[in-house]
């Protein structure tokens, strides 16, 4: 194979691993490419790879996906097989009847690899809202706000982390597994989002604060709820954060004002002392969402600028999504 053809390969393995394991849309797959090389090559092989790399992944056999997901996604690649090759491929098929045979779940898991060599594993609900909440899923701002902290690891070392409205946990199980914090603070106001969000902290081998077995080169991790509409000075105060972080808030007029709310009120905890650092990464789907955000935080008497775009894209998000990420001053 030359050069060039087997780096293509390997990008299109990599497509694959990286979608799969973190359960990505089938659409978004690359099955053109998969099918050019299909038909360009005779053999098996680049298939038993690409399961290899998806179903029979060390990490999927671990926390697999949902079971219909995975189901889906062994029959769309069976289909490519077979418009290419006449003999059928027993793994592919063996791997499909496992799908038939086993039990359906209300959660699956989503894994997202990292540089390090590990990875973010999230137990999720299959439902896109679940029990009255967004905050049960992985938005793509929170991959792509774990990639900025990443490529700028110095923001969070050896500081005490807020984040407001965590969700599932991806962004702040990704700092603290990369950049070492000092103190982590998942916060959310749903329980059952603050629920998994400890199942997914103890998942991914973290410990909570009041554990005594905690590893002693850990952040202390803390799983709170915070209501950003009743939460006070007094309650905010106990955090004391140097930095606080959010991901896809902006999805409505109430929010984005009780967002501007307590970030007024985390302002005024540290009156004597340096004010946390503030970054809140969104997605671009309304203009007038985002609009009514900067205006709230003019009238707030809160400063803001753009960060620059990153360069790495580790995580798998939409291509055609415009992302965006605010450096607030308090």
């Amino acid at each position: 194979m030359a050069p060039e053809e087997n780096a293509g390969t390997e990008l299109l393995l990599q497509s694959f691993e990286r979608r799969f394991l973190a359960a990505r849309t089938l659409r978004s797959f690359p099955w053109q490419s998969l099918e050019a090389k299909l038909r360009d090559s005779s053999d098996s092989e680049l298939l038993r790879d690409i399961l290899h790399k998806t179903v029979k992944h060390p990490v999927c056999v671990k926390h697999p996906p949902s079971v219909k997901y995975a189901r889906c996604f062994l029959s769309e690649l069976i289909k490519k097989h077979e418009a290419v090759h006449t003999e059928p491929l027993d793994e592919l098929y063996e791997a499909l009847a496992e799908t038939l045979m086993a039990k359906e779940s209300t959660q699956g898991h989503r894994s997202y690899l990292l540089p390090s060599g590990g990875s973010v594993t999230l137990s999720e609900s299959t439902a896109i809202i679940s029990h009255g909440t967004t905050g049960l899923v992985t938005w793509d701002a929170a991959l792509y706000l774990a990639e900025w902290a990443i490529e700028n690891p110095a923001a969070f070392t050896n500081r005490t982390v807020l984040e407001l409205g965590s969700g599932a946990g991806l962004t702040g199980l990704a700092i603290c597994k990369m950049c070492r914090p000092r103190a982590y603070i998942f916060s959310d106001c749903h329980s059952r989002v603050l629920e998994q969000l400890r199942g997914n902290v103890l998942l991914n081998g973290l410990s909570l604060e009041a554990d005594i077995t905690a590893k002693l080169d850990s952040p202390r991790v803390t799983v709170a709820q915070l209501d950003w509409d009743v939460a006070t000075v007094h309650q905010l105060s106990a955090f004391q954060p140097d930095v606080v972080i959010a991901a896809d808030v902006l999805y409505c007029p109430e929010a984005i004002v009780s967002l501007v709310g307590v970030l007024q009120r985390l302002a005024a905890c540290r009156e004597h002392q340096r004010a946390p650092e503030v970054y809140v990464a969104f997605t671009i789907r309304n203009p007038e969402t985002c609009q009514l955000f900067t205006t709230e935080l003019g009238r707030a008497g809160i400063r803001w600028e753009v960060e620059p775009r990153h360069e790495q894209k580790l995580f798998p998000y939409e291509e055609h999504l415009e992302m965006a990420m605010l450096n607030l001053t308090l």
